[in-house]
């Protein structure tokens, strides 16, 4: 099995952050060169073109929050499934100054390479299935509440989260993201 080098790892983290904060075209491989402290010729070795890192980024990016989004519990209620994933968005701020990496590169789409594109287009596509499902759930439940289809309404709640990590950042308040959550859950 190959370890992957700390190296490398130390680049992937840093392009991660730089691009929720900054987005595809707000970072260099002399600004990683600096953060890691080695050369840019050294990140090239590890990533020969900054669409490969990027992609790279998207994957990685992807692979946990899919993961996070797929630990969320089959047997919860839809309503506690939906809370669990407004936290994940939650986490995705940190201290309130960056967006999910994926929405960041939508807003980035038409200077990105069809590869780089197609892979946040999947990330997109994942969460939208998700929340279809979870959705369909709550409605079957009474605790969630939709207007429409739910493939529908599912999009329209996953743009809506993209949207409130956008103004929670603008604002510096969580309560964006929070206000989301609310306009699904059915009032007891």
């Amino acid at each position: 099995m190959n370890t992957p080098s700390p190296v490398r790892s130390q680049i992937l983290d840093h392009a991660v952050t730089l691009i929720m904060l900054r987005g595809y075209n707000g970072f260099s491989y002399r600004d990683l060169s600096n953060l890691v402290g080695i050369k840019t010729a050294s990140i090239h070795y590890y990533f020969p073109s900054k669409d490969d890192l990027v992609l790279e980024a998207v994957s990685s990016y992807s692979d946990e929050v899919l993961s996070s989004m797929n630990a969320i519990g089959d047997t919860l209620p839809a309503d506690a499934k939906l809370s669990k994933y407004t936290k994940l968005f939650g986490k995705t701020l940190g201290d309130g100054d960056q967006i999910c990496l994926c929405g960041m590169l939508a807003a980035d789409i038409e200077s990105l390479p069809d590869d780089i594109r197609q892979a946040v287009q999947a990330f997109f596509k994942a969460n939208e299935r998700w929340l279809t499902k979870v959705l369909m759930q709550g409605v079957e439940e009474g605790t969630l509440a939709i207007n429409g289809k739910p493939e529908n309404a599912a999009r329209a709640l996953f743009a809506a989260y993209q949207g409130s990590v956008l103004a929670s950042r603008l604002f510096k308040t969580k309560a964006r993201l929070e206000d989301v959550e609310t306009t699904v859950k059915v009032v007891r």
